[in-house]
């Protein structure tokens, strides 16, 4: 089973970047994005075999999500059930027979921090809502999940330290939800792997120079370890300042 994950910063101007020949090539059985800036009707996808989910941000042009998945699922919810952060399109959870599917795209702090605070009150709200899946059955989430965990995921570490992405609070976070019993996927297999970057900044020629973060992720329940395949960072697809990220299952 292959699933993706990708923040494609504007899917319309995506389209326009090939985002169909790497869907098609791909040919994943859940495909997820974040960052879809759309809104209902904006875009008609023609994706045969595949059932689709949307969620928009109510502001226009902002945020949102979406998901594609081969197989229909049991249910299909969209926020956390939380008012206060259900109002900008920012997760979808697929429920299957034997796990969830999750996408998510996690709030960005902004510069000098404008939105941390608010920040902290989703991150525990998220944690609580996947915690709540979890002791159902295992969980899957992806996306942009905003944070460089540790100075390996990032190529700056040291000038970055308290930018947002890279606060000591933030990276706490994650390591908060891998302390509740969740894997960071790309690290299980790759533990050391320097250079891998999953953002480019558009400034400064960062991408060509591979000045880059490790934000985007599969993040899967400790209890699915077994059935863990594989995990890459496509880090040549182009089409956004994001590339894709990809998780396979036995």
């Amino acid at each position: 089973m292959k699933l993706i994950s990708w923040n494609v910063n504007g899917l319309r101007a995506c389209m326009d970047k090939g985002f169909m020949d790497f869907f098609k090539e791909m040919d994943a059985d859940v495909f997820c994005l974040q960052e879809t800036k759309l809104q209902a009707g904006q875009i008609e996808m023609d994706l045969p075999g595949y059932y689709q989910y949307w969620n928009y941000a109510e502001k226009k042009g902002y945020s949102g999500t979406a998901m594609f998945t081969k197989k229909e699922p049991l249910n299909v919810t969209y926020g956390i059930g939380v008012e206060e952060h259900d109002h900008e399109g920012r997760v979808i959870t697929a429920e299957f027979e034997e796990y969830y599917v999750v996408t998510v795209y996690t709030p960005n702090s902004q510069r000098e921090l404008a939105r941390l605070n608010y920040r902290m009150t989703w991150e525990e709200a998220f944690l609580n809502y996947i915690k709540s899946l979890d002791a159902k059955k295992p969980v899957i989430f992806c996306g942009d999940l905003n944070v460089a965990h540790k100075e390996i995921d990032l190529k700056n570490p040291k000038t970055n330290h308290k930018n947002a992405g890279f606060t000591d609070e933030e990276r706490a976070c994650f390591s908060k939800v891998l302390e509740t019993g969740f894997v960071d996927t790309f690290r299980y297999f790759y533990p050391e792997m320097k250079d891998i970057y999953s953002w480019w900044s558009y400034m400064f020629q960062a991408r060509a120079k591979n000045a880059g973060w490790r934000i985007d992720y599969f993040v899967t329940s400790e209890r699915m370890n077994d059935a863990l395949t594989d995990a890459k960072i496509h880090t040549a697809v182009m089409g956004s300042d994001h590339c894709p990220v990809e998780l396979t299952l036995k």
